[in-house]
């Protein structure tokens, strides 16, 4: 398997990686220029990585060769799940998703009510949503998420 625990010379990558699928994803949503192209960039999300050791600890990557896609945890919930948009439909993302489940318990997350994408994918993997929903930011619709019972 090509999953590791990342590592700070990771950092960068991971932050293109979120930065590329945030606004690949989610400009066209809420078309903010001023957050997507501004505020928004890779060497303040790598810092997050660079500068936090939790996050960094919770933090793993799929790197054949290259690192393609990431999936951070925070105890049994899946924070974020990004592939590089280049290498997306290639199971990267399923891959990450099972070994969260599997190997590190991971079973619940939140996803943007308009994440058509996300949810599906989630939803083919065996999640459902629980009925719980949340306001981030004061503004951003999410829905709770979770692995059904088989």
């Amino acid at each position: 398997m090509f999953i590791r625990q990342a590592k700070k010379s990771d950092a960068s990558r991971i932050a293109e990686m979120i930065v590329t699928n945030y606004r690949k994803n989610f400009f066209p949503i809420f078309k903010n220029e001023e957050f997507y192209f501004t505020e928004l960039n890779v060497i303040d999300v790598a810092k997050e990585y660079i500068n936090d050791e939790e996050v960094l600890r919770n933090t793993y990557v799929y790197d054949d060769g290259a690192v393609k896609g990431v999936i951070r945890l925070n105890k049994n919930e899946i924070v974020k799940l990004y592939v590089e948009p280049h290498f997306q439909g290639e199971k990267i993302g399923t891959k990450l998703l099972n070994f969260a489940i599997s190997d590190k318990a991971a079973s619940w997350l939140w996803v943007l009510e308009q994440n058509e994408r996300g949810i599906m994918f989630y939803k083919k993997n065996g999640f459902e949503f629980t009925g719980e929903t949340m306001v981030e930011d004061e503004w951003i619709p999410l829905k709770k998420m979770a692995i059904s019972c088989l």
